[in-house]
Order: structure tokens, then sequence, then C-alpha cells
């Protein structure tokens, strides 16, 4: 079979089809998906002075001992017991949306574990109900796993605050991100 390659007439009556068709150029080659702004100036800079004000002692809720590897490409998951399983496969799906976002590449594992915590009591106190954390598949520089992704299921396992959990959708960041479900105010 051989390769037809469009020459000038072929291009120009197919830009004139689209033209008569009302095809427009579009201004930018970039997709709106319409998710909220992942980094609230405002918060990052409480969580950010957060770090900065404390020390390396474990001073939260989180531990920071030895945690459960886990596998770069490994799926994440927890919810607790008596959650519906409807609103588990909802946020299974994606379908449930995630209203913040943090990012935890760059920081150190004390950095990060302050950050996460600022974050998901920030989160509790504006009432959100799902929001998104990109952990991130990197190898620890001395480690032979994930630290971050590790050590980011056993805090949020330990939270009193998070319902589920579940590794994102592709489009979120797939296992290097989770949905997190938060309890709702006053429960």
């Amino acid at each position: 079979m051989t390769r037809h390659l469009p020459n000038d007439d072929d291009i120009s009556a197919f830009r004139q089809a689209l033209q008569a068709a009302g095809v427009r150029r579009i201004a930018t080659n970039q997709a709106d998906p319409g998710k909220p702004k992942r980094n609230d100036d405002a918060q990052q800079a409480r969580r950010r002075a957060a770090v900065e004000n404390s020390t390396t002692q474990a001073s939260g809720r989180t531990s920071d001992g030895r945690v459960e590897a886990v596998r770069p490409s490994e799926y994440l998951e927890f919810s607790v017991p008596d959650l519906p399983w409807r609103t588990f496969s909802q946020l299974k799906r994606g379908h449930t949306a995630w209203q913040a976002g943090l990012d935890l590449h760059g920081y150190t594992l004390e950095e990060a574990r302050i950050e996460l915590e600022s974050f998901l009591r920030d989160s509790a106190a504006q009432g959100l109900r799902c929001v998104l954390v990109v952990h991130g598949k990197a190898w620890g520089t001395t480690s032979d796993f994930p630290v971050l992704k590790s050590h980011t299921n056993a805090w949020l396992r330990e939270w009193p605050g998070v319902l589920a959990f579940c590794s994102a959708t592709d489009i979120d960041g797939g296992t290097g991100a989770v949905y997190i479900l938060l309890r709702k105010r006053g429960l």
C-alpha cells in the first residue's frame, strides 16, 4: 500500500471545507479540565510558615517512624469500615470532584508530613469533602522504595478526619497521587 501525501491543493480544499463548516482555529493548545486551582497562595503561605516554625520533632498526629513500603506503581486504597460502598466506588472512579490539592514534590520527609497535616486541617476547617494529594512515585535516595508515597499511605490511615483515600485516576496523577475523602464537619 502506498502512502498518499496531500499536495497544496488538497490542503487548501480541506481548509476551505473546514471554514465553510464553521470550524474555528483554537486559541490555545491546552485543555481546560474545569478543575479548581490546585494551590491556593494564602493556604500555601500558611503551610510554609508552619514548616519553617516547626522543629524536627514529631508534633502532629501522624507517625514519623517506619512504615510499610509500597511499590511505585502500587494502587493505594483505604476506607473506614462503615463507609457506604457506593461512596467509595465513586471516589475510586474519580467521580467525586476534588476541591483543593497539595503537591508534596520537593519536600523532605518531615516537611511533607507537616505540610500534609496542615493541609488536612485547613481543608477540614473549610468544610472540604474531597482533596487531592500528589505524593509522586520517586524512590528515596537512600531507600529502595518510594518514601513519600509509602509514608503518605501510612499517615492518611492514621488521620482521624480521613474517611477514605485511593490512588487517583490517570488524569489527576494516577498512582502518584491520592484522592482523600474527608469527614464532614460535626461528625
